[in-house]
């Protein structure tokens, strides 16, 4: 385990007695209707599922390794912090351990990982808001998405951080899963428990806005002509 980025707690916890015996995931969609590339993913996530399920720490270990970075970047988007995000992470791979009897393979077990983690964020933020745990009264911290450009200027990226935070929860969460960690609709749709089509909406919706906030009015725009 010297490998992984972080300690995790679960390790000695998964135990035989925890182990869902004969409990095995089935896929909610045929993988012979599926490209080349998309059956290996499949295949790959309905194994993790029945790794994990069987109560085998590999299963856990191989998650980690495969999507543990990722986890890692939307909790820190969520919740503005690296070691809150770490603690998030944590706490998420527990609730899998926890829960994992319960998975039924209607969604990619990644998902439904993903799924926990940011309800487990957005736990983590209403906890916190409930410890008064804010930098002004009513204002919670601003999480700071990574932009994809590191070179970004620091004052566009100010600028886009105030604008994300003027957007509703919603918005915020498409934007930052699609744009920022490049999940595709289908993915967000189940992370969120929503429409492709919603998803598709909420983006552009939050593409519109974004706009409106960080281009300058017309009338500055003629002036610097």
């Amino acid at each position: 385990m010297a490998t992984m980025g972080l300690a995790l707690p679960w390790k000695a916890r998964i135990s035989s007695g925890e182990r869902q015996r004969g409990t095995r995931v089935e896929a909610s969609e045929n993988p012979a209707s599926k490209a080349p590339g998309m059956r290996e993913v499949h295949h790959e996530d309905l194994q993790l599922a029945a790794a994990c399920q069987a109560g085998e720490l590999h299963g856990y270990e191989r998650l980690y390794s495969l999507h543990g970075k990722r986890m890692k970047s939307i909790a820190r988007n969520l919740l503005g912090s690296t070691s809150d995000a770490e603690d998030a992470v944590q706490e998420t791979f527990m609730k899998v351990q926890r829960s994992i009897a319960t998975y039924r393979g209607q969604s990619s077990f990644v998902t439904w990982t993903f799924r926990i983690l940011i309800n487990t964020c957005y736990d983590a933020r209403r906890s916190r808001m409930r410890k008064k745990e804010v930098t002004s009264e009513g204002t919670e911290e601003s999480p700071m998405p990574e932009p994809r450009a590191p070179g970004a200027h620091p004052s566009v990226k100010l600028a886009l951080e105030r604008a994300l935070a003027q957007l509703t929860k919603h918005q915020r969460e498409v934007f930052l899963l699609y744009e920022v960690e490049g999940f595709r609709h289908a993915e967000i749709a189940g992370m969120l428990e929503i429409t492709e089509t919603a998803s598709k909406n909420t983006l552009f919706q939050a593409k519109k806005n974004l706009r409106t906030m960080l281009e300058p009015p017309r009338s500055q725009s003629a002036e610097a002509r």
